[in-house]
C-alpha cells in the first residue's frame, strides 16, 4: 500500500444536515487548496453526481460505496449494531484497514463516537474517549474537553481527559509544556463540587503542568492551554460560546446601521471586523478531535458548511501525523497511579449529541 493511500482522509459524506453537497464541496476544496487525498464514503451514485459539478482533474479523490446512512435521530448503539454498512462506520473501517489516516463526519455525533470506539477500539487504559474543541482566546487557542461525549463522569475520567488534552496540545498544537486547568466555579480549592474536588486532588499528583481550578471567564483569556470538564458542562460551554459569538455579531451589525455616522465609521474598521469574524467562526476550526481511540476521528457540527468540512479534513490530516495516540499511552504509563481502574468492570457509555 502506498504512502499516499495511507494518508487519505475518509469523509462520511452522508451524515451532515446538508449532505452530501457540503461534504463533496469541502473535500474538493481540501484536495485543491492543501494538496490532500480524500475518500468520500457514501452512496456512489449521489456522490458521483455531486463530483460532476466540480473540476476534479488531477485531484486525489475517490469514492467508497456505503449503502446506509445514520440519521440524527438514530441511537448510537443501533447505528453501530444494525447499520453495518453505514457511511460513518465504513469511514472508520477504512482507517482500521490502513486505507485512510483519519475519519471525518458531520453526522450523528453519538454514532460517530460509538463507531470510532467500536471499530478502532479505545487506547489501552482509557475508559472513555472525549470530544475536544479548540476555542479562540486572547493568547491564541485553548483546548476544552469533554464538550459532549460523556454526560456523567468520575474523577478518573477527568484525569484521563487532562492527560489526553495535554498530549494533544503538546504534539498536535506544538505547545512545549501545556498548562492544564480544571473548570470550576472558583479558583480556591474549597470551591467546586465533589467531582471537581476529587479530580483536583488527583491532578495535583500527576506529572502534568496542572494549574488548578479555572473559571469560565479564564477560557477566552487564554489562562491555560487545556481546560478539563465533564461533557455536560463542556457542551453547555460550547453552545453558549457559539450562541454568544452569533448574537454579538448581530448586535454589532444592528448598532452600526442605526446612524450614518456609525456606517461611515464602519468603513474605516471593516478589516478589523472581518478578522474578528474569522477568529470566532467555528468553520475555521473545522471539527472536534475524538481523543482516546486507536486512530484519528474528527467530529464536525451537523450544520457544517463546505469551509468547515475543508478545514476538518486538513486538521484531521495534521492530527494523524502527530502520533497523539501513541503519546497518550506513554503519558498514561507515567501517571498509572491515577489512571488505572480499580473495580475491574467495563465502562458504561453515556453519549451526548453536540
Amino acid at each position: 500500500m502506498s504512502r499516499a493511500e495511507q494518508m487519505k482522509v475518509a469523509v462520511d459524506a452522508m451524515g451532515g444536515d446538508n449532505a452530501p453537497v457540503v461534504e463533496v464541496d469541502g473535500a474538493v476544496a481540501a484536495c485543491r487548496e492543501f494538496g490532500l487525498a480524500v475518500t468520500l464514503v457514501g452512496d456512489r451514485s449521489r456522490l458521483e453526481a455531486e463530483l460532476r459539478k466540480h473540476s476534479v482533474s488531477g485531484l486525489d479523490i475517490d469514492i467508497f460505496h456505503a449503502s446506509e446512512v445514520v440519521g440524527m435521530h438514530d441511537s448510537a448503539s443501533d447505528a453501530v449494531r444494525k447499520k453495518r454498512d453505514s457511511s460513518v462506520r465504513r469511514a472508520f473501517e477504512l482507517v482500521k484497514d490502513g486505507k485512510a489516516c483519519a475519519a471525518v463526519s458531520a453526522g450523528n455525533s453519538g454514532a460517530t463516537m460509538a463507531s470510532g470506539m467500536f471499530v478502532l477500539k479505545r487506547i489501552a487504559g482509557i475508559e472513555r474517549p472525549a470530544i475536544a474543541q479548540l476555542f479562540p482566546t486572547l493568547k491564541g487557542q485553548t483546548l476544552v474537553l469533554d464538550v459532549g461525549g460523556n454526560v456523567d463522569c468520575k474523577p478518573l475520567h477527568l484525569v484521563q481527559f487532562a492527560i489526553m488534552g495535554e498530549v494533544y496540545a503538546r504534539y498536535a498544537m506544538g505547545i512545549l509544556s501545556p498548562k492544564v486547568g480544571l473548570l470550576s466555579n472558583g479558583e480556591e480549592d474549597s470551591k467546586g463540587n465533589e467531582l471537581t474536588r476529587e479530580t483536583n486532588a488527583f491532578l495535583r499528583k500527576t506529572s502534568l503542568n496542572y494549574c488548578g481550578y479555572i473559571e469560565g471567564r479564564d477560557i477566552f483569556a487564554g489562562a491555560v492551554d487545556v481546560v478539563v470538564c465533564d461533557g455536560f458542562v463542556g457542551n453547555i460551554v460550547l453552545k453558549l460560546s457559539e450562541g454568544l459569538a452569533d448574537a454579538a455579531g448581530k448586535m454589532l451589525k444592528r448598532e452600526i446601521i442605526k446612524s450614518w455616522v456609525s456606517k461611515i465609521g464602519y468603513l474605516f474598521v471593516r478589516g478589523a471586523f472581518d478578522r474578528f469574524k474569522k477568529i470566532v467562526d467555528y468553520a475555521e476550526y473545522g471539527g472536534a478531535p475524538l481523543l482516546g481511540i486507536n486512530g484519528v476521528g474528527m467530529i464536525c457540527h451537523g450544520g457544517s458548511n463546505a469551509k468547515a468540512i475543508k478545514n476538518a479534513i486538513r486538521f484531521a490530516h495534521e492530527y494523524a501525523k502527530s502520533g497523539v495516540s501513541e503519546h497518550v499511552s506513554e503519558k498514561l504509563s507515567e501517571n498509572n497511579s491515577v489512571s488505572m481502574r480499580n473495580d475491574g468492570q467495563p465502562p458504561t457509555i453515556a453519549v451526548m449529541e453536540i
